[in-house]
């Protein structure tokens, strides 16, 4: 598996498609992500639609979200829409908006 990664002192505008690989998120991304797996670091923040396999986020997420696998750690801040077939979730991680489990 590919992997892409937007490092803390880049920024982007637009959206980011990655058929095949994986996407970390360090730095901030204004757009929509398409991709096997995004991971949203501790100092990564999206503002967009992430559409996935799987999910991990530590860091901001603002938008909606569709996966197979979401997971959010404890420092998670996720104000989103969320369609997931499993979702996990560490103590102290915060997700305010709809959030669907389809099992």
């Amino acid at each position: 598996m590919t992997k892409s990664v937007i490092e803390q002192d880049l920024t982007i505008d637009g959206n980011i498609t990655s058929k095949d690989g994986m996407i970390e998120v360090k730095g901030r991304v204004t757009g929509d992500i398409s991709s096997e797996a995004v991971d949203v670091h501790t100092s990564g923040d999206v503002q967009g639609a992430i559409v996935a396999k799987t999910v991990t986020i530590q860091g901001r997420h603002t938008g909606r979200i569709e996966c197979d696998e979401l997971s959010l750690h404890q420092q998670a801040e996720v104000k989103s829409d969320v369609k997931a077939q499993t979702l996990s979730s560490e103590k102290g991680a915060k997700l305010v908006g709809k959030v669907q489990i389809t099992g």
